[in-house]
């Protein structure tokens, strides 16, 4: 039996295939972890929108108390508080018993604060805990907290996720008389057997899915380098700028990341059921590669831990 044919009927005894799930399964153990944080904040951060308008409290209202003082007043005020921080800009309420927010730079950074328009008293600041628990979020899944350096870090972390979906794809092909079972999980099987099938089936159903995640996550996590490629394999010109294939590609690459249709390009984009479908749609697809590392390190502590674990106590 030649080895294309061992591959399509039994596939379990071809070295390429144990030597692929070396490869997966390291490969997972390696970045577990990055995965399961990166998976379920890019399902939260789907609704970035709604969260940050949940966390957004009601304005502060004061008494109107006297009149109201001037800009330079409250600047003076603010100095007063907050001695070796300029003020950098001040705003103004939609109405006239509305906090002012004052912004404010020195070295240990900037501080936004609301003042009384009325007295120049500090009541605190103006960004909530709930908003810099959603950008902190958001800046979690986007760079890892880790600024330029983290955003890299995403993109090599991208290229392992595709690295995993590959060979796991490899390792899940069962052979050709069995590969229907493999596509659903099955019932009264043991649990470690329902374990394996439930790993299966969700890798090839979210396939296409996570490779999406995966060459975006590349692209958000080296914007510039990919730009600089697209523009030496099609350089710009006045008449096509933007309207390049390469421009389009990168354009949906993007795009197709975050799952909100509420954008220009979609036949269906706009706030409503559409968009709140597709969001559902993805955040339940980000989580795959979370659930494929839960079930994942279920199945290797089954199968390797445990085992060594007897082992050693006998």
């Amino acid at each position: 039996m030649t080895h294309w044919r061992q591959w399509i009927s039994r596939p379990q005894n071809v070295w390429l295939r144990k030597a692929i799930f070396q490869v997966h399964l390291w490969c997972g153990i390696g970045v577990g972890l990055y995965i399961l944080v990166v998976s379920t904040t890019g399902s939260i951060v789907v609704y970035s929108n709604e969260l940050y308008r949940a966390a957004t409290p009601k304005p502060v209202t004061v008494a109107q108390t006297g009149p109201r003082l001037t800009n330079e007043q409250l600047k003076a005020a603010a100095a007063r508080a907050y001695p070796g921080y300029p003020v950098i800009n001040i705003g103004s309420g939609e109405k006239s018993d509305q906090a002012v927010n004052v912004f404010l730079d020195g070295k240990l950074g900037q501080k936004n604060r609301l003042f009384n328009p009325y007295t120049g008293e500090d009541l605190g600041s103006s960004v909530p805990l709930s908003i810099l628990f959603v950008s902190k979020l958001l800046e979690l899944h986007d760079d890892l907290l880790g600024g330029s350096t983290g955003r890299r870090i995403n993109g090599i972390g991208a290229a392992l996720l595709i690295l995993l979906a590959i060979t796991g794809i490899v390792v899940w092909w069962p052979g050709i008389q069995s590969w229907r079972r493999s596509l659903t999980v099955h019932r009264n099987v043991g649990w470690k057997r329902f374990t394996w099938d439930l790993h299966s089936m969700m890798g090839f159903w979210t396939l296409g899915f996570i490779v999406l995640f995966g060459l975006s996550g590349i692209y958000l996590g080296n914007a510039q380098y990919i730009q600089d490629l697209a523009d030496r394999l099609d350089p710009p010109t006045v008449t096509y700028a933007g309207d390049r294939f390469v421009d389009q590609a990168i354009y949906w690459l993007a795009y197709l990341h975050f799952g909100r249709i509420n954008g220009i390009g979609i036949p269906c984009h706009g706030p409503g059921l559409c968009d709140q479908a597709t969001k559902l749609v993805w955040a339940l697809f980000g989580l795959a590669p979370a659930a494929m590392f839960l079930t994942g390190t279920i199945m290797w502590w089954n199968r390797v831990v445990r085992k060594k674990f007897r082992r050693t106590r006998r």
